[in-house]
């Protein structure tokens, strides 16, 4: 099987006999509407629905044989298309949209036979688009793939709103135009809402929610189980597994992510795609990049992970980001670090987490050793100890490697205006900690009638509720397991449930008192 890896062009990979999961179905579909915008996490396929949306417009009819669109598309219109792609590019340069913009322009005045007269880019589009829609008596088409790379790259540095202003002069051309236009759509990580990009234009129609096409990038199961199972077969031999473990190890390390209150499981396709071509399991999405920008975001907003998803939220607290206002939750969903895990239809309200094993751990891990100071992989022995003390239930252990690791923090770890006397501080290294058990389902701050319990950890054989009090006693913590009910969810449960109580001294800086019952 040739796998597509770095190759975003439709028709390279049907011409050269690539594998290629059809979606053509959900690309007609989109194709009947007008001006969309389309918002999903890097390396999703959003360069490929660019290139097929250009060779379906463009009437390419050979290219689709035996796809699912041959049965919906009977005409084959060819429509001049205009395509700008921003995925790559010096952005800190002041000159390089201008510049990059006059390039495709001089390109289309040629084709169209438009002369020249004006410097202003949105002018030129302006003249041009008009131009194509006259000389081919077909409405234009404009696909942007990217359109948000020059801001982000920029990301609350001066260029950004220089770049701002100089995509506000290209995207207002859609207003000015939109009696030529047949279709627009835009791509991007992000939905920059409120700010000068969108402002210059009508709204486009939102699709990023829009469970109609949830599936329009990534892999649905059912697509995984058509395109791939003999492959799966093939790897699940290779790692000795059965062919459903092997499914479920997929499943765990890549799918989880959902795109609308559907709630329809769709895989991570660039990590799919390189452990069926490698034959192994490893964290090919996460490793491409690493989200700095996020963890800037973090710090400038004094906020931890744990309080982000330990909270429901409207769509438009994640969906919409304010430039000026510099909310890292957009941020951290709309570029896939998080993903929609419930949702609450009476109120309206969605629940986050993370997708799945391979960007929880990559997530978490750049989180801890951010926040903890670790260059020397301390927190990676740690949580592998405190796994296995976990699995055969050595508490006694668990407590002594967790002082033994509060111990190692150095001082001046953590933000600066952070201090040891805050219990957030003691709850959430424990919580990064036992984060990174993957093997494990960890809750904090789980909620019932009465209060929220610190944390949760669920096992195969046991429940661990721990409670933790800040120069307290761990007798107080245990009372209010008890007081607040937090065990009772439990109590038709056949595992074997512990309470632990965690008494912290901010004199010390470390667990001071642990009690088990």
């Amino acid at each position: 099987m040739k796998y597509p890896i770095g190759t975003q062009t439709f028709g390279t990979i049907i011409e050269n006999g690539m594998v290629y999961v059809d979606k053509t179905d959900l690309v007609y579909n989109l194709a009947q509407k007008h001006v969309c915008f389309l918002c999903r996490p890097r390396r999703f396929g959003k360069s490929l629905l660019i290139s097929t949306l250009e060779s379906y417009f463009r009437g390419e009819k050979e290219l689709f044989k035996g796809l699912k669109i041959e049965e919906l598309e009977k005409e084959w219109t060819q429509y001049p298309v205009f395509r700008i792609d921003f995925a790559q590019g010096n952005f800190k340069d002041p000159n390089y949209i201008p510049s990059t913009m006059g390039d495709y322009l001089d390109k289309w005045e040629e084709e169209y036979g438009v002369s020249k007269k004006y410097e202003e880019v949105g002018i030129r589009f302006s003249n041009v688009i008009a131009a194509a829609h006259a000389k081919t008596g077909r409405k234009v088409v404009v696909l942007v793939d990217e359109y948000d790379k020059p801001m982000l790259d920029v990301l609350m540095e001066p260029q950004e709103q220089t770049n701002r202003d100089a995509l506000k002069e290209i995207y207002s051309t859609f207003k000015k135009t939109d009696e030529h236009l047949r279709f627009v759509l835009l791509t991007g990580v992000t939905k920059f809402s409120q700010v000068s990009v969108f402002s210059g234009f009508n709204q486009p129609e939102d699709i990023s929610m829009d469970s109609e096409f949830d599936a329009l990038c990534g892999i649905t199961k059912d697509e995984l189980v058509d395109c791939f199972d003999s492959e799966i077969e093939v790897m699940a031999k290779k790692l000795g597994y059965s062919k459903d473990e092997m499914y479920l190890r997929l499943k765990r390390q890549y799918d989880g992510y959902h795109f609308s209150e559907e709630m329809l499981d769709i895989f991570n396709p660039y990590s799919v795609l390189n452990a069926l071509k490698s034959k192994k399991i490893d964290e090919y999405w996460f490793a491409t990049s690493t989200p700095t920008y996020l963890m800037r975001l973090l710090d400038r907003n004094k906020t931890n992970i744990q309080e982000i998803l330990s909270r429901q939220y409207a769509k438009k607290y994640f969906m919409d980001y304010k430039a000026d206002v510099e909310d890292p939750l957009a941020m951290i969903y709309q570029s896939g670090y998080l993903t929609i895990k419930g949702y609450n239809m009476e109120r309206g309200l969605y629940q986050l987490d993370f997708p799945n094993n391979e960007v929880r751990n990559g997530f978490i891990d750049m989180l801890a050793n951010d926040y903890l100071n670790d260059s020397h992989g301390d927190t990676n022995c740690i949580v592998m100890d405190v796994n296995d003390m976990l699995k055969e239930c050595r508490l006694d252990d668990m407590r002594d490697a967790l002082s033994g690791f509060f111990a190692s923090i150095p001082y001046d770890a953590n933000y600066q205006e952070r201090v040891w006397s805050y219990e957030s501080h003691y709850h959430y290294t424990f919580y990064l900690i036992f984060r990174l058990l993957s093997c494990y389902t960890t809750l904090t701050e789980k909620a019932n009638s009465r209060g929220r319990a610190d944390m949760i950890v669920e096992t195969d054989d046991y429940v661990y509720i721990f409670e933790f009090k800040l120069d307290g006693t761990a007798a107080e913590a245990l009372k209010q397991i008890d007081d607040k009910g937090y065990a009772e969810p439990y109590a038709a449960d056949s595992r074997k449930l512990f309470k632990i109580g965690v008494g912290f001294s901010s004199e010390k800086r470390n667990i001071a008192e642990w009690s088990v019952v």
